[in-house]
């Protein structure tokens, strides 16, 4: 399980839990310029196929979590239900997607949506 903070110049996800150590990471930070969109798309979290593991654990419908590489693309993930799955999609940095669950997927995109407006507005 992940949280995600937004601030007025950047977005951070923190893993939290056993997580940390399942996913070899406990934080993630991009600058909010950099996010391009987040989503709550449970049929994409819950493909069964998330690329080469770089290092990750991944346990089909249980857990997975970590670095995974997929079509030339990085990715992140920390995810163990699908249906409370967020993807947040990346320009400029080493990962081109995060893809983490959280406790309340609509008010995380609404959050982030929220930030992205204000921070195109100014």
């Amino acid at each position: 399980m992940a949280t995600v903070e937004v601030t007025d110049d950047s977005l951070t996800v923190h893993v939290t839990g056993v997580d940390r150590i399942l996913a070899f990471k406990s934080t993630i930070t991009v600058p909010l310029a950099h996010v391009t969109e987040i989503t709550q798309d449970a049929t994409e979290a819950g493909k069964v196929f998330h690329g080469l593991r770089l290092p990750g654990t991944a346990i089909p419908g249980v857990l997975t979590a970590g670095t995974f590489h997929k079509s030339g693309e990085w990715t992140f993930w920390d995810v163990h239900d699908p249906d409370k799955a967020v993807i947040i999609g990346l320009n400029h940095e080493h990962y081109a997607r995060l893809v983490v669950g959280v406790d309340d997927p609509a008010a995380t995109v609404e959050a982030v949506r929220a930030a992205l407006v204000k921070t195109s507005a100014t």
